[in-house]
């Protein structure tokens, strides 16, 4: 019969294995909030809670974040710095969002044969490791910019999985049909260890140039991120219009992206240039062997439904037929038909990667309600207005890249185009300047945001992800390894804006009819459906 005193009872049972000193900082922190908010300022209290959910979002190794900053979003709730209605309103303005992670990542997993198939033989054939960063990084690129960044990262995540336990199963000494649980180390052979670790080095890498490609793609189009269909709708443009204003400073920073990739990798700087071990590149290509070999006509059945289903998925996407979530739908649907799954327990397993992250997107709206109840960014906004010119869009991309790298970059880039939609139509700016401001703040929320993971939301995913602690990439090391990436995004996107290079293309681009010249009320006066 155990002693134990209950009250060290409970604090063993709160928040699990996690470190004592991280039980008592959140502790602390839920202690600290209501004096502050209460006793202090309502202000500061707001900034306090953001400072502490990007803390837990930065401890994610040490604690899924969805338990510590769920408490901390109730307590916001529970003491008025937001209300129930509000958390509700950001959830239902962004369903969209919601039903992309449980549907298409869901429907991602069961094309998970097809997607092995082909980036195993990517990653067997190309042997330059600066080669395959690009092809990463522009594969991220080009299928953000008619896709999705969630889903494209989805995809990447998918097959490194892959990658990573046909790897961990061999070298744990069994075959490729044995069950095997990639997340065990205790079967794993000492003497891969070493190799493990490097595979480990590489495959963050590639997860890493990916998720960049994701950003570099996503800010081109008007369907890359949601930010950008919420600025093309306020500013009347279609895709065609929305890629010729954006690409004055879209393509400078794209083609700079890409050499920053392939510099990285060739001068190993940033924790890049990791190599395939030999060993792992074997397992691999004999893995790719013994799937050729061994695939029956029902496995080459599958992988043909699997490719006609991707096809649709990209056309289905790149046309909006349907909800980015309803496509993902339509994709659980089609492979589990064709394809034999019937099973209740088998369409399980394709949540689970999903469904914890979905919760902590509520609770990342809670902490959204909270800023936008509190007035948060309102003092930047007024700030910003009070600027004029080429000197008032530099400050509009620097401020949207400074918050969006705290917050998240939909609800910043929709919290601004709301503020200068209103400038507009009271008159304090004309048509013209706000579709240069339009382009300072699409570029400032979609790239200097890859600072961190609550920037972008592909990086928060990957970061949360069952795939970051099996490969060891913690908040940290993702801010670290994005370091040389957003330096030089944030960078050359400054220089195209502050140069005047983008007013003189924009200047062209009317001269030459290409675009033409929007009148005040062709604004859209609507609420955007974003954040």
């Amino acid at each position: 019969m155990s002693t134990m005193p209950l009250s060290k009872a409970f604090m063993l049972n709160f928040l699990g294995n996690s470190p004592k000193w991280y039980k008592t900082a959140i502790i602390t922190f839920l202690i600290i909030n209501p004096i502050v908010f209460f006793q202090f300022d309502p202000f500061v209290a707001g900034w306090l809670l953001v400072a502490e959910f990007i803390f837990t979002l930065a401890m994610a190794l040490k604690c899924y974040p969805l338990q510590p900053g769920g408490l901390l979003a109730i307590q916001a709730v529970a003491i008025g710095m937001t209300s129930p209605d509000m958390v509700l309103h950001e959830m239902s303005a962004n369903m969209e969002v919601i039903l992309l992670l449980i549907f298409m990542v869901a429907g991602i997993y069961f094309m998970k044969e097809l997607l092995l198939y082909v980036f195993t033989k990517l990653i067997t054939k190309v042997r330059s490791k600066a080669a395959l960063s690009l092809a990463f990084c522009f594969a991220g690129a080009i299928l953000s910019a008619f896709l999705d960044a969630l889903t494209v990262i989805a995809v990447v995540i998918s097959v490194v999985i892959g990658f990573y336990s046909v790897y961990h199963k061999v070298s744990s000494g069994k075959g490729y049909a044995h069950d095997h649980d990639h997340t065990h180390e205790g079967d794993f052979h000492d003497q891969h260890r070493e190799d493990l670790e490097q595979f480990r080095g590489f495959l963050r890498n590639l997860l890493m140039h990916a998720g960049v490609g994701t950003a570099l793609g996503g800010v081109m189009t008007k369907v890359g991120e949601p930010q950008n269909l919420i600025i093309a709708e306020k500013a009347s443009w279609d895709f065609i219009e929305f890629a010729i204003r954006m690409s004055p400073v879209t393509i400078p920073v794209f083609i700079c992206g890409l050499i920053t990739c392939y510099t990285v990798e060739k001068m190993g700087w940033f924790s890049y240039g990791v190599k395939l071990p030999e060993n792992v590149h074997k397992v691999l290509a004999d893995f790719a062997k013994d799937q050729d070999s061994n695939r029956t006509s029902k496995d080459n059945a599958k992988l043909i439904i699997q490719g006609v289903i991707a096809i649709w998925l990209v056309v289905g996407l790149a046309f909006h037929f349907a909800a980015v979530g309803l496509i993902g739908l339509s994709v659980i649907v089609l492979a589990t038909s064709f394809n034999g799954i019937t099973e209740e327990h088998a369409l399980g397993k394709a949540f689970e990667e999903a469904l914890p992250f979905t919760a902590l997107l509520g609770v990342f709206f809670a902490v959204v309600a909270v800023i936008i109840d509190q007035h948060l960014f309102t003092p930047v906004i007024d700030w910003v207005l009070t600027y004029e010119g080429t000197t008032q869009m530099v400050m509009f991309y620097m401020a949207n890249g400074l918050l969006s790298m705290v917050s998240d970059n939909v609800f910043v880039g929709t919290v601004y185009i709301e503020q200068i939609s209103s400038a507009l139509a009271n008159g304090q700016i004309t048509r013209d300047q706000f579709d240069m401001l339009a382009v300072a703040i699409n570029t400032g929320t979609n790239l200097p945001s890859v600072a961190t993971p609550n920037g972008q939301a592909a990086f928060l995913f990957l970061l949360t992800s069952a795939l970051a602690p099996l490969i060891r990439l913690s908040y940290g090391r993702m801010v670290y390894m994005a370091l040389p990436y957003t330096i030089v995004l944030s960078i050359v996107g400054f220089m195209m804006i502050q140069s005047g290079f983008l007013d003189d293309m924009t200047k062209k681009y009317y001269d030459q009819g290409i675009i033409h010249h929007h009148s005040a009320s062709e604004v859209s006066s609507g609420k955007s459906g974003g954040h």
